[in-house]
């Protein structure tokens, strides 16, 4: 597809866009083995919509994903930009196979996009990809030293497409701008319904090249868990999209271009929002607004430790997934997931809801672990379910003797040290995501060169003395495993009592974590998580990757009254990023009377 396009201003956009038969050819030859297909599904004067397929069968096995594949382009009138979405679809009976990424990405024209926006603070004059393609390779092929770079600027600082990462929540419109002509491109995602993982879910956005994305699957930090799986004979389907690829331009008059740019780009995502489901879709895949439902209801906790009385569910996130465990909503990669968060109240609404089956689960920021509603919920079209109020009680067994960190599944509140001034990205200098810089797991080693890490309850403080990071300390050539200590006092110890130590990690990358009480050379841990993790959150610069959450029984006899400690040992030593980022820990002492 060859645009010719009307210069568009803010106000009034307008593309037009021609189809010749070569471009087609060439974009459909670019499947992989297939039967490909060509059709103009609508055509009138307010729509096009064109659909691009390659259909699988039993001949092509072993030589294609047994898949199809709709793919998707929609021009409305006066509209300035495309809608793009794509359907996959698999029979039963078709063989098993993986799905590693799947995503839709544009590269853009080197010579006249040079500035990225991802937010209102993370935004820059991007280095060229001929930088980078010059520069030093640091510990994996993304991250490049910048040595010799066209812009004087960008000299010695480091790049690394996942430091350009979201949230899932958090994606909505994200872009390049040139600034020489005025013009920006966007990816605006109205809903996040058919990515994976939940609202938590990490991903690419844009990277040098210039690249922009609009990510449906992939592994990143999770690690294969949100990669799909199909099972010999499992049949499939699912919609991935629209997404709305918007172009706008600034009027002569404006002085800054990029600021203009980015405030109607993000006007135009709040169109795209209220306008959600999109009714234009042609394929009976995509249901419109009277095909879906809504959930409502209000969401209390109970922890009679910290309030008497049922606490509200203050922005608790909330949301409806495919039937699974408690939890498992975050490894969720095949249906649709939809999220809202709750009010002050701890009241939600959920609306737009495919019709189907789900579970509805939710986390609270403040309090550990996760709740899922005991009854599960069938979505018919039209349907408005109101479920009540909802009560979470989070894991808890006795009071609390202390705790480090918040809990907010994110390490973020720990000590992220300064970066070695050798290995900067100067977009992240004094900066609200200033953890997203490269190597800040290397200066473990450096600040505890020969001995590891002391807590002391009561003196340390977690922003300051916790390192957000268990990973192994580096000696010569060879990592060594690291061992953090917990120093606490206890007056008063009941021996026959049970003790627990609740453990939330942020991240884990094939990593395990032992713990021993007041013996550190004691041969066998009284609790280990074995190998676990697969989310390579430490390398991507994320703070967080999947949650995890332990309970370890403390046995009273252990301890003694006066000074204790607890010792955490992250084993794995095979990669420097191999270790934990800790979300919170909390030690219980056995259950009292609570009023």
């Amino acid at each position: 597809m060859t645009p010719n396009c009307e210069k568009p201003s803010l106000h009034g956009h307008i593309i037009k866009k021609t189809v010749n038969n070569n471009s087609i050819q060439k974009l459909v030859m670019s499947y992989e083995n297939g039967k490909l297909g060509f059709d103009v599904i609508v055509q009138n004067e307010n729509q096009i919509e064109v659909s691009f397929t390659r259909n699988w069968d039993s001949s092509l096995k072993g030589k294609a994903m047994p898949v199809n594949i709709d793919k998707r382009y929609v021009m409305l009138k006066d509209s300035s930009g495309f809608y793009t979405y794509a359907i996959f679809n698999r029979l039963k009976g078709w063989p098993e196979f993986n799905i590693g990424e799947a995503r839709i990405a544009f590269k853009l024209s080197e010579d006249k996009f040079h500035y990225m926006t991802i937010t209102n603070k993370r935004q820059r004059e991007m280095p060229a990809y001929i930088d980078r393609q010059k520069g030093q390779a640091l510990a994996y092929p993304e991250a490049v030293l910048l040595t010799d770079t066209v812009n004087p600027a960008h000299k010695g600082e480091v790049d690394d497409k996942y430091m350009y990462s979201t949230e899932n929540k958090d994606t909505g419109v994200h872009g390049w701008i040139s600034s020489n002509s005025g013009v920006g491109l966007w990816m605006i995602t109205a809903s996040n319904e058919f990515r994976t993982g939940g609202p938590l879910k990490q991903d690419l956005t844009s990277h040098a090249g210039p690249i922009s994305l609009a990510m449906f699957i992939s592994s990143h930090y999770s690690g294969e868990d949100l990669a799909p799986k199909f099972k010999n004979g499992e049949p499939w389907k699912k919609v991935f999209g629209p997404v709305f690829v918007y172009v706008n331009s600034a009027p002569a008059a404006k002085k800054d271009v990029y600021t203009a740019l980015w405030e109607d780009a993000k006007a135009q995502l709040g169109k795209e929002i209220k306008s959600w489901p999109y009714s234009f879709p042609a394929s009976d895949d995509f249901p419109a607004s009277n095909q879906r439902g809504t959930v409502t209801g209000s969401l209390l906790v109970r922890d009679r430790y910290v309030n008497q009385r049922d606490i509200a569910g203050k922005s608790a996130y909330v949301g409806l997934a495919p039937p699974g465990d408690v939890g498992s909503w975050q490894r969720e990669c095949k249906g649709y997931q939809f999220w809202t968060k709750a009010n002050a109240d701890g009241s939600f609404s959920i609306p737009n809801v495919r019709a189907g089956e789900y579970n509805l689960f939710a986390w609270v920021p403040g309090f550990i672990g996760d709740f899922k509603h005991t009854i599960s919920i069938k979505i018919a079209p039209g349907s408005n379910q109101n479920v009540g109020k909802l009560v979470y009680e989070p894991p808890r067994a006795g009071p609390t003797l202390w705790e480090i960190g918040i809990p907010d599944r994110s390490a973020a509140e720990f000590r992220v040290p300064e970066p070695n001034k050798k290995y900067m990205n100067k977009l992240y200098v004094n900066h609200e995501d200033w953890f997203r810089q490269y190597g800040t797991w290397e200066r473990y080693s450096e600040m505890y060169p020969t001995r590891d890490l002391v807590y002391t309850i009561g003196v340390s403080q977690h922003q300051r003395d916790w390192f957000y990071a268990h990973v192994p300390r580096k000696l010569g050539n060879n990592s060594i495993p690291t061992t953090r200590s917990i120093v606490f006092k206890i007056d008063k110890v009941l021996p026959s009592g049970t003790y627990k130590l609740r453990l939330a990690f942020a991240s884990a990358t094939y990593a395990e974590l032992q713990v021993r009480v007041n013996d550190k050379k004691a041969a066998k841990p009284i609790f280990t998580t074995g190998r676990i993790g697969k989310d390579n959150a430490i390398a991507r610069h994320g703070i967080h990757g999947l949650y995890w959450l332990y309970t370890v029984d403390v046995p009273g006899n252990l301890l003694r009254p006066g000074q204790n400690t607890i010792f955490l040992t992250q084993t794995r030593t095979s990669s420097a990023f191999y270790g934990f980022m800790y979300d919170y820990i909390r030690l219980e002492g056995p259950p009292s009377n609570v009023v």
